[in-house]
C-alpha cells in the first residue's frame, strides 16, 4: 500500500496552506481509495455554494483518474437542516447514479462564516479502471 497527499495543479487551490485536499491510497490490488477534505465553496445561497463544492470536488477526482460515479461515502456539514432538500436537489445533479453511503449533519458553523455547506468524500477506483 502507497499513501500519497497533494493539492492537484488542475483543481482549485484550498483556501488554507495547512491541509492537503487528497489522500491518495494505492493498494496492493492495484485499486486506489481517494479521501477528499472537506470542500467549501463561495457563493450566495445554499444552492450556488453546493454546486461550486461539487465542481471541486469533480476536478479533484478527476486530477486522480476517477469520477462522481467512484464516491463510495459522502459527509455533508450543513449550518441549517431545514434546507436539506434544496442542498439534496443539487447533489442529485452530480450523484446520478446508485446513491453513496452518507452522513448528513447541522453545525453552528463552518470555518469560514459565509460557507453555508462543506462536503468530504471517500472514492473507490478499481484496478481495472
Amino acid at each position: 500500500m502507497q499513501i500519497s497527499l497533494d493539492n492537484p495543479a488542475s483543481a482549485p487551490q484550498p483556501l488554507s496552506p495547512y491541509y492537503s485536499q487528497v489522500a491518495r491510497v494505492e493498494q496492493a490490488d492495484g485499486g486506489v481509495l481517494l479521501f477528499l477534505s472537506g470542500q467549501i465553496a463561495e457563493g450566495a445561497g445554499l444552492a450556488e455554494q453546493t454546486r461550486g463544492v461539487f465542481e471541486t470536488i469533480d476536478a479533484l477526482l478527476k486530477a486522480h483518474g476517477a469520477t462522481l460515479a467512484d464516491v463510495i461515502n459522502i459527509r455533508t456539514y450543513l449550518t441549517d437542516i431545514t434546507r436539506l432538500d434544496e442542498y439534496a436537489s443539487v447533489r442529485r445533479e452530480f450523484l446520478t447514479g446508485t446513491p453513496p453511503t452518507s452522513m448528513t449533519f447541522e453545525v453552528p458553523r463552518l470555518f469560514r462564516p459565509q460557507a453555508l455547506v462543506e462536503i468530504e468524500i471517500v472514492a473507490a477506483v478499481s484496478a481495472g479502471g
